[in-house]
């Protein structure tokens, strides 16, 4: 059973040319809302892909202030949760949730 608050947790996963690099080592980047803690994110990629997870790393990463047309705004900050999967477990992020 897939609590609701599991979608909450987890915003998007990553798709960069370093987390595909990363994928090689059965690991998974997701964009995760800021108050989110680590057991909330390793249930919640439990319970929405049906896979055992090793371990949760996180980081924020501050928003930058930009320009645009001369006028200057604030990227938000965005926290991100390097999931580690425990051995021949995946996940296919390119489906979407």
């Amino acid at each position: 059973m897939t609590d609701l608050r599991h979608y909450d947790v987890i915003t998007a996963p990553v798709i960069t040319e370093k987390s595909t690099m990363v994928s090689e080592q059965n690991q998974v980047i997701f964009n995760v809302a800021k108050s989110a803690t680590k057991t909330e994110i390793k249930a919640a990629v439990e319970a929405l892909f049906g896979v055992k997870v090793k371990a949760v790393n996180t980081m924020v990463r501050k928003g930058k202030v930009k320009r645009f047309r001369g006028t200057v705004g604030r990227q938000n900050d965005v926290k991100k949760a390097i999931v580690t999967l425990v051995d021949g477990e995946s996940v296919d992020v390119t489906t979407g949730l």
